[in-house]
């Protein structure tokens, strides 16, 4: 999909389809529609701690950091919902 919004963000193609959390990090895109809700499932990406984590507590620390108020604003300035 980035290879897309590259190719779009440089005019080398006229228009492509791509996350809309991909085109709200673009500089020089033009949102011209969006699909239709229940048209698709849903976009997921879980994160967890492995089991055979070689670092444990900075990935749960990462994770953590994931769900702050901090990073959360960010999530959601481009467009993702975080689910709590």
């Amino acid at each position: 999909m980035k290879e897309v919004l590259s190719q779009v963000e440089s005019a080398s193609v006229d228009c492509g389809v791509v996350y809309a959390t991909d085109a709200a990090t673009a500089k020089n895109v033009k949102v011209v529609t969006f699909a239709p809700e229940g048209s698709h499932k849903p976009v997921v990406y879980p994160a967890a701690v492995l089991k055979g984590s070689k670092n444990p507590t900075a990935a749960q620390a990462f994770l953590d950091f994931l769900s702050s108020p901090k990073a959360v604003a960010v999530f959601e300035k481009i467009g993702f919902t975080v689910v709590k």
